[in-house]
């Protein structure tokens, strides 16, 4: 990039300046750096080792989207279960790995656990196992040693150690297999000191082992009661107003010690996180501020019904159907506010992550396994049924009446329909219709796997054990989601197939998202045609890869037109209500002017919102906010259409911002959405991005302004040798057009959408300046 002068013009107060972007030359890692990462002061980060000069991540000349599988430390095979070892990992069909899990010790550092032999992250050894041979170059053992022998045969393969997870957001397993309940994430965010012993140790995990970035799995820091595991409530209830701020100085903390740790090494260290798809814990997640400080995340778009509730209902649906029993019960879809938008789907979920980052940064998360329910009542073959646990004085921790909820905790199935166990603390067993999705083919199939035994089914003296029943397959084409109905024992197993995967894929490769997370690999299927039977595969992962394979570059701008200067100012989004007293949402938006230059009374200011709310914000401030464009409105059954929401304010004749001087407003809203962003700034003839935003233009840096009382420079675009955009003409395919100084092609047949307003995968794509 070469350095460049810009002139801008700036009205303040009755007098013409110009403000001038100082000749810079860019440096070339931040040539490479992700539309709206934040950068860490002072650390020339080394993005171009991961990205290239668009700010897309390097996936090898095969691939163009991510393809995340989780990796899990307690498949040994080890321990009477079969196993699931890193040479059954597909290498050719991921492009990267999560390791899960790591936790956080009594001393709030990274930890796997003691390095002895039976630790099957850094110590265990699979003698006689052929492909799991160590690498004797490497100090380490177990599954790590695997990861960093196999990525020097793959080496496009990137391995992110995940830190957390259900069972270890709070606290962490001793070696005997009891639980610590140290408090995990929810102690850790109280104190920056153990923040900063945290994230400094995560460093150094990195470069001992080899990985190349941190996953944070934080499950959760919501303001709701009673949310994420029940083990934990003793010391996450106590905090839930403090949770977010504490995850919030977690990430930064981590963020700019990764960056200055990458600097160091030559080498970009990745921070991603999984985050969740459901609407009732986000409302408590404020707006989601985090976004900026990852590579990307990956959306837990799965769990949206389960047996902690007895209204039956897919796992990870795609689509809202407009039936759904929990949203219908709640009266989402007659409250007129809500626009008849259900929220427990994984498109209203991708959508509230979009608007505020683009949709190469968000990954999709598949479930490569079943949840459900037995004794199942109404619905239609199950869905949209209720499954009511007959004894509700027994209901499981953190459900129903054990939380003292109205709500009826759900029958979960149990025996041969749930052999992926979920239990307690005390290891008590959660009946919720868990099953890696080759189990749920064998039921399909009427086929006993030879592998019952191992999972503890004895089907002789245990009827719930045995296979009764036939398990008939259906799939909603509007919800994209399939399950099996056991009309006889009236159960209901939500699960995924290779019809539903490849619905996802092309979600993914359509809506330009930067790929698809799974948990978790030893869930996929395949048939074992010596044995009659469905096994550990990789038959939905390779339908995964038939699906993204080819597909275009993902989406890596934010905002759907780009502006060529920025101007610095914060945005800060706070004072959120608790729990369900946040409803509606009305925070507070507060703008800081940190530029050279003042800020007049009567600037405009437009932003983007995700359309995951409806387009109804206001603001309670007088400042005569408005939603100007619509991305969507009304029912979202098969899909909302648009990205973002627009909003407009104008600042009052006398607001101006002085550098240094701060305007807040209350905008009031009726969903959650994540941080407005994509900011326009228009003053004086001029518009800017803002630097909240971290836009690639700038370097996400505050320009350096001079001013003076007498320059009136103004510059034109240059001419265009391109015909002029006409609204009334009819477009093809191909057909190039010149509009507001810039070059366009239209991909397909179009009339009078105007070019620079269709979005990044619209009709219109910009061909550069004239």
């Amino acid at each position: 990039m070469l350095a460049r002068v810009v002139p801008v013009l700036a009205l303040l107060a009755g007098t013409v300046i110009a403000v001038t972007n100082s000749p810079v030359a860019a440096a070339a890692h931040e040539d490479c750096r992700p539309d709206g990462l934040y950068k860490t002061p002072g650390v020339d980060v080394p993005y171009c080792t991961v990205y290239d000069t668009n700010g897309r991540e390097n996936l090898g000349s095969d691939k163009s989207r991510r393809v995340i599988g989780y990796f899990t430390s307690w498949r040994t095979g080890k321990n009477g279960q079969p196993g699931y070892l890193a040479k059954d990992i597909p290498w050719t069909k991921v492009t990267h790995l999560n390791y899960a899990f790591a936790h956080i010790d009594a001393q709030n550092k990274i930890s796997v656990g003691a390095n002895d032999a039976g630790n099957s992250s850094i110590g265990m050894e699979w003698p006689g196992v052929a492909g799991a041979e160590m690498d004797p170059s490497l100090p380490y053992k177990g599954n790590f040693n695997q990861l960093t022998k196999f990525k020097k045969q793959y080496p496009n393969v990137k391995t992110l150690i995940s830190i957390g997870g259900w069972a270890e957001t709070g606290g962490f397993f001793n070696a005997d297999g009891t639980r610590n309940a140290s408090g995990g994430f929810y102690q850790l965010g109280q104190s920056q000191s153990a923040i900063d012993t945290f994230a400094d140790s995560v460093v150094g995990f990195l470069r001992q082992y080899g990985f190349n970035g941190a996953d944070i799995d934080y499950e959760y820091a919501t303001s709701n009661n009673h949310a994420g595991n029940p083990d934990d409530f003793w010391i996450s209830n106590a905090n839930r107003g403090n949770l977010w701020t504490g995850y919030s100085a977690i990430m930064k903390t981590l963020r700019e010690k990764l960056d200055r740790a990458g600097a160091a090494d030559g080498k970009h260290y990745m921070l991603t996180a999984a985050v969740p798809a459901s609407g009732w814990l986000l409302r408590g997640q404020e707006s989601y501020q985090v976004v900026k400080y990852l590579d990307y995340l990956n959306v837990m778009s799965y769990d949206l019904h389960g047996s902690w509730n007895h209204f039956v209902g897919p796992n990870a649906a795609l689509y809202d159907d407009g039936k759904d029993g929990e949203l219908s019960a709640g009266g989402v879809y007659t409250a007129p506010q809500y626009e008849g938008m259900g929220y427990h789907n994984t498109d209203w979920a991708y959508h509230y992550y979009r608007g505020a980052m683009q949709a190469g940064r968000i990954n999709l998360g598949v479930p490569f396994y079943s949840r459900g329910w037995q004794g199942v009542d109404g619905g239609t073959n199950g869905l949209w049924g209720k499954a009511a646990l007959p004894d509700q004085s027994k209901c499981p921790p953190g459900t129903g009446s054990s939380v003292g909820s109205t709500t009826p905790c759900g029958n979960g199935a149990t025996g041969v329909d749930n052999i992926w166990h979920d239990v307690t603390a005390g290891g008590a067993e959660v009946p919720s219709g868990v099953n890696p999705l080759w189990h749920t083919k064998n039921l399909e199939a009427k086929v006993t796997g030879s592998y019952s035994a191992q999972y503890g089914l004895d089907p002789v003296n245990d009827p719930t054990d045995r296979l009764t029943g036939t398990y008939t397959p259906y799939y909603d084409s509007t919800l994209k989601s399939p399950w099996l109905w056991n009309n006889d024992k009236k159960v209901f197993l939500s699960t995924e197939t290779e019809q539903s995967i490849a619905e996802k894929a092309k979600y993914v490769r359509d809506k330009g998202l930067g790929g698809i997370m799974i948990w978790e690999l030893a869930g996929d299927y395949g048939y074992d045609s010596a044995k009659k039977e469905y096994f550990i595969g990789d038959t939905l992962l390779s339908t995964i890869n038939t699906g993204l394979n080819g597909a275009a570059p993902y989406g890596n701008l934010k905002a759907s037109s780009q502006q060529s200067q920025s101007l610095a100012v914060d945005v800060d989004v706070y004072g959120f209500a608790l729990g369900d007293n946040n409803y509606p949402i009305t925070p507070k938006i507060k703008f800081t002017n940190r530029s050279a230059v003042t800020i007049p009374g009567g600037t405009k200011i437009a932003f983007d919102y995700g359309t995951s709310a409806p387009g109804g914000m206001a603001d309670q401030s007088g400042f005569g906010l408005r939603v100007v464009s619509k991305g969507h409105s009304g029912s979202n059954v098969g899909g909302l259409k648009g990205d973002f929401q627009k909003a407009e304010l104008t600042l009052p004749s006398w607001q101006s911002l002085a550098p240094g001087a701060s305007v807040e407003m209350t905008v009031s809203y009726q969903l959650p959405i994540s941080t407005p962003s994509n900011f326009v700034f228009t003053f004086g003839g001029q518009s800017y991005a803002i630097t909240a935003d971290y836009p690639r233009i700038g370097g996400g840096t505050p320009p350096t302004t001079t001013s003076t009382t007498t320059t009136t420079t103004t510059s034109n675009p240059p001419a265009c040798s391109l015909p002029a955009w006409d609204r009334e003409q009819v477009y093809t395919g191909g057909n190039e057009v010149a509009h507001k100084g810039r070059k366009w092609k239209a991909q397909w047949w179009t009339k009078g959408e105007e070019p620079g307003t269709t979005g990044e995968w619209g009709v219109w794509r910009d061909q550069g300046a004239c």
